[in-house]
């Protein structure tokens, strides 16, 4: 499938707390989803040249959107590593040690995070460890368990303390917690692969029980990357549960809404998109 929404901006206006006022920080939330290893702006199918998808047109676009702005971080939201000739090229030939080519491009644009798409998983855990394994960022993923501990499988989430500036051009270190899901069908979806390896849970239940953790433990803010596509429903148990932002992914489509907002009188988002 085509990628149709290479990069997503936004801003989020949050509230830093200072000695005498609050102070106001623009941060600027960038992400890809759903790349399928498409890193040239090239049609392998049709031999020629395309100006629909491809990482390296959005990494023009990332460059501009870092220029403009004060404070920004980049994340990815997964679908990165199947999809096309060259990741089936990959797939079929990466070697223990060796840096899998959507790295080696992704490694050079400064990425804070990544999380796992549902197409992580359609070449093994093996194959998914051994290929992120190259990343120059840190994966995480809250909602998949190893089946016989029940234990995370991955890293559940990060707080990562950045320097960003206000609006006034004073510094400050803003804790940003990051969370990442998958659609729990990928236990069916790619049955052949994971049965007996690893389980799934629900993407709110999950979200519920570790964002106030994340919170408790000194996030400023969290951002869930959820590579599930829209829908309404968990939004609201999201936002009650202090998700400030969250990305959506694997629709291969834009969506010009941003139910978060609804819920926080203090945050300011202004979507803007590019592809």
């Amino acid at each position: 499938m085509k990628m149709t929404s290479p990069l997503k901006l936004s801003l989020l206006a949050l509230l830093v707390a200072g000695a005498a006022h609050a102070a106001t920080v623009d941060l600027r939330i960038m992400e890809t989803t759903d790349v399928h290893g498409n890193m040239m702006d090239y049609d392998y199918y049709k031999d020629k040249a395309t100006a629909q998808y491809g990482l390296v047109r959005a990494a023009t676009l990332i460059d501009a959107a870092r220029a403009e702005a004060t404070n920004s971080v980049l994340v990815d939201n997964g679908d990165i590593i199947q999809g096309s000739p060259m990741a089936d090229y990959a797939a079929a030939n990466l070697k223990k040690g060796d840096v899998h080519p959507v790295y080696q491009a992704m490694n050079t644009l400064d990425y804070a995070v990544g999380s796992l798409g549902n197409h992580e998983f359609n070449y093994g855990l093996d194959y998914l460890k051994m290929a992120i394994s190259g990343a120059k960022f840190p994966y995480i993923n809250a909602n998949v368990y190893d089946a016989k501990t029940n234990k995370p499988y991955f890293k559940q989430y990060l707080i990562v303390e950045t320097p960003v500036k206000d609006t006034e051009g004073k510094e400050h270190k803003l804790r940003i917690g990051y969370i990442g899901f998958v659609p729990p069908q990928v236990v069916l979806w790619d049955k052949d692969k994971l049965s007996g390896k690893v389980i799934t849970k629900d993407i709110t239940e999950t979200a519920k029980e570790l964002v106030p953790q994340m919170r408790k433990e000194g996030a400023d803010i969290v951002i869930a990357i959820a590579h599930s596509g829209i829908s309404a429903d968990p939004y609201k148990a999201l936002a009650e549960n202090s998700v400030y932002y969250l990305h959506a992914g694997s629709r291969h489509r834009c969506h010009y809404l941003w139910p978060l907002s609804r819920y926080f009188s203090q945050a300011r988002i202004l979507p803007l998109f590019l592809g």
